[in-house]
């Protein structure tokens, strides 16, 4: 049996311990996960739209009627298979529970290869039901990421797949990117695409907060628990419970609060400022940095534990200078965005400008680029980099040629989404001297095609 069956499970709800203990071994000497359940609501508790397995439910059972078990879990998730048992061959119970939604009715005097085939046929149908899903999931999230971490460079399609991936698994982490690359944005895609999406996201730059101020504003406090509390107040931490909080800027915690919040992540609980009360949270907590933490523990300005305890996984945002290529489709995104925003018409983005844009460094990042696309749609002029006009000028006047001939194809194609006639066009070139001069400069359409 395959490994993939094994990392599932299969569950047993049967009062009669005999019975639920002989169907167990039968499904473990094959591999399944198999538990058992007297009590039909511990074993509901452990169904969700995400549970990959199968539930086999007695009939007649004192605690709860089994179509009514039924119910409850199809209420959960309507394609979870749930297998009804019998130990009598009850006709008209086996037609309503298949009119109720049961995946299929067995008596248990019946073979167990039966069983077995039932269960195996339950169990695939269950599997592609999850992977229909993720399949869904994947391409309408990746529909939607695709207007917020924008680009088509390699390195910019890796992050939006490894954030889609990282928002279902439901783990701490660390955002590292400098200045103005989108952590934030990040952040929010996180939350978003994750199941915790419909609860709240709550955002702290920690360096944005003065010292005597941070503690409250995480842990919240009581009535009178300072002088000026004069109600009580509810922190960060505890409105985010069932979401995500955010902690921007992390360095810049105090060393003080980043104990406090280690025990919070260890504990998942708080106390408020004055209070002693131990107040239960469920968060996932995105901490962000634009300097590397674990450099930062080794010189001991970060606790070493906390970094460990947030460091579960890590997503590295490159700067704008990595990525290069997509600055033209950036700026144009950011020029749409501003029309909209300040009631501008569209107008053509020269590829001249594109051009030098890309050629330029960036040291705001995203950011940058995003304020001189509103700079450029309200008309006010865009400052260019001084040192790019010394790159530009080196290298022999064939160099310099090629190089700007492709960059100025590259601007072309990523401006007009890799589209071949539309690019000829607006270079006043005919196609085919356009495949010969992309073919030179090793430019292929597939990189400059959004997806």
């Amino acid at each position: 049996m395959s490994s993939a069956i094994s990392d599932g499970q299969v569950i047993v709800i049967d009062d009669e311990e005999i019975v639920r203990e002989s169907m167990i071994q039968t499904l473990q000497l094959e591999d399944y996960n198999a538990t058992g359940f007297e009590n039909p609501r511990s074993a509901i508790a452990q169904c969700s739209t995400s549970w990959q397995g199968v539930i086999i439910c007695d009939v007649r059972m004192d605690i709860m009627g089994g179509l009514d078990v039924l119910q409850l879990i199809l209420e959960i998730d309507p394609e979870i298979p749930v297998i009804m048992f019998s130990g009598h061959s009850d006709i008209a119970i086996a037609v309503q529970a298949i009119r109720l939604g049961a995946y299929d009715f067995l008596e248990k005097t019946d073979d167990p290869q039966h069983h077995l085939n039932t269960v195996q046929r339950a169990w695939k149908k269950r599997q592609l039901v999850l992977e229909n899903r993720r399949l869904r999931q994947a391409i309408q999230g990746q529909h939607e990421i695709d207007n917020r971490l924008v680009g088509q460079s390699a390195i910019i399609m890796r992050l939006r797949d490894t954030v889609l991936q990282l928002a279902q698994v439901d783990v701490d982490l660390i955002i590292n990117g400098a200045t103005g690359t989108g952590k934030e944005v990040v952040a929010k895609c996180l939350h978003d695409y994750s199941p915790r999406a419909d609860k709240p996201f709550v955002a702290l730059n920690c360096g944005a907060v003065t010292e005597s101020v941070i503690e409250s504003e995480l842990f919240g406090h009581e009535a009178g628990a300072f002088t000026g509390a004069n109600k009580k107040r509810i922190g960060k931490i505890e409105y985010a419970s069932g979401g995500t909080l955010f902690l921007d800027e992390i360095e810049s915690m105090p060393a003080s609060l980043q104990v406090r919040l280690l025990r919070v992540l260890q504990e998942r609980t708080l106390q408020r400022l004055g209070g002693n009360a131990e107040i239960e949270i469920d968060i996932r907590v995105v901490a962000a940095s634009k300097v590397n933490l674990r450099d930062a523990s080794d010189q001991g300005i970060f606790r070493e534990d906390l970094y460990y305890r947030l460091n579960v996984a890590r997503i590295e945002i490159p700067n704008l200078d990595q990525r290069k290529e997509d600055i033209p489709v950036l700026f144009c995104h950011f020029v749409g965005q501003a029309n909209q925003r300040f009631g501008r018409e569209n107008r053509p983005i020269p590829e001249l400008l594109l051009q030098q844009l890309r050629t330029q460094n960036w040291p705001g990042n995203v950011r940058e680029l995003r304020n001189a696309a509103e700079r450029w749609t309200l008309g006010l002029s865009i400052e260019t980099d001084a040192d790019n006009t010394q790159t530009i000028k080196s290298g022999n006047l064939d160099e310099l040629i090629d190089n700007y001939e492709r960059e100025v194809i590259a601007a072309a194609l990523a401006t007009n989404n890799g589209h071949a006639e539309l690019t000829a066009e607006a270079l006043g070139i005919p196609r085919k001297k356009l495949y010969l001069r992309m073919k030179k400069h090793g430019l292929e359409r597939s990189n400059f095609v959004g997806e």
